[in-house]
């Protein structure tokens, strides 16, 4: 028992270890978060961050990442039946069974990851709704379902701001995803201005033309930020001061996307100096509102 004990304890280390490899927004080193939870969300994040490194890093072909992907799966649908001899899947198993996490929301990420292989183009909203609903979605729902919520209320406003957060970052990074030919700018919307995504990528759009375009995508966008508050009074203290921050975050890089001249090729960023001058709407928007 106590070996066992040590082998679990020594799997979530290894899941700390990369979280804290990765500069990324993921809440594994926020005081915010319990400490009790800390590792548990190590481990999903290692789990997720590996097989998105499977299915976008290197040189491999698309059939050996799907091949890996779906070996990743199969270790996923033994770790909470029986002890993994792998770190990640010992840590996320025995975080399975504790906080009782529903699989299906880890298996939805692989299905994103799958998409990721052979996918770079969305013809409708609703194609690129469902995409999120696979990559961005389920980190939202495991989050609240570390806190034992499941409220199909709150499970609805955290896929919208999950959603939000995932399109607003598409828009922060079109200088970055356009060069390596991924558009995520539905092509239905890119057909209304008459604007093709090659156009895009080789600097063939009219600015004035493009911002028409983007300033539709970021109403889309905001739109869903707007439905996303209705989770802040649902939430514990703690958790609703963090997710505070992150639609004041998402709305701020939203923002700054609206406001660039130039967003095919400079990639809009928050600073530092913008987020201590959101502390204060921060904190009021977190304790304006009673909890339910």
């Amino acid at each position: 028992m106590t070996q066992q004990r040590l082998s679990v304890d020594s799997a979530y280390q290894a899941c700390i270890e990369i979280a804290q490899s990765h500069q990324e927004n993921f809440p594994t080193a926020s005081l915010l978060l319990p400490e009790k939870m800390r590792p548990a969300v190590a481990a999903i994040y290692a789990f997720a961050r590996t097989a998105d490194d499977i299915a976008d890093e290197g040189s491999m072909a698309s059939s050996e990442r799907m091949h890996q992907l779906d070996a990743w799966e199969a270790l996923l649908n033994r770790c909470d039946q029986q002890p993994v001899e792998h770190p990640i899947f010992l840590a996320l198993g025995d975080t399975i069974e504790k906080f009782q996490l529903d699989k299906d929301d880890l298996v939805d990420l692989l299905t994103a990851f799958r998409m990721d292989t052979q996918m770079r183009h969305y013809y409708t909203w609703d194609d690129l709704h469902f995409y999120c609903k696979h990559s961005a979605n389920p980190v939202g729902r495991l989050m609240l379902a570390l806190y034992g919520i499941r409220d199909a209320k709150a499970l609805q406003a955290s896929d919208a701001i999950c959603t939000a957060l995932q399109l607003a970052n598409f828009w922060q990074d079109l200088s970055i995803d356009l060069p390596r030919g991924r558009c995520y700018l539905p092509t239905n919307l890119l057909n209304q201005h008459q604007i093709t995504w090659r156009e895009l990528q080789n600097d063939g759009v009219d600015n004035a033309t493009f911002q028409r375009l983007l300033q539709q995508a970021i109403a889309h966008t905001q739109q869903l930020f707007d439905q996303g508050w209705l989770l802040l009074p649902m939430l514990p203290w703690r958790l609703r001061l963090q997710i505070s921050a992150t639609l004041h975050g998402g709305l701020a890089i939203l923002a700054q996307v609206r406001q660039s001249t130039d967003p095919l090729h400079r990639r809009p960023q928050l600073h530092t100096r913008r987020w201590i001058m959101m502390t204060p709407s921060i904190i009021w928007r977190c304790f304006s509102q009673p909890s339910l």
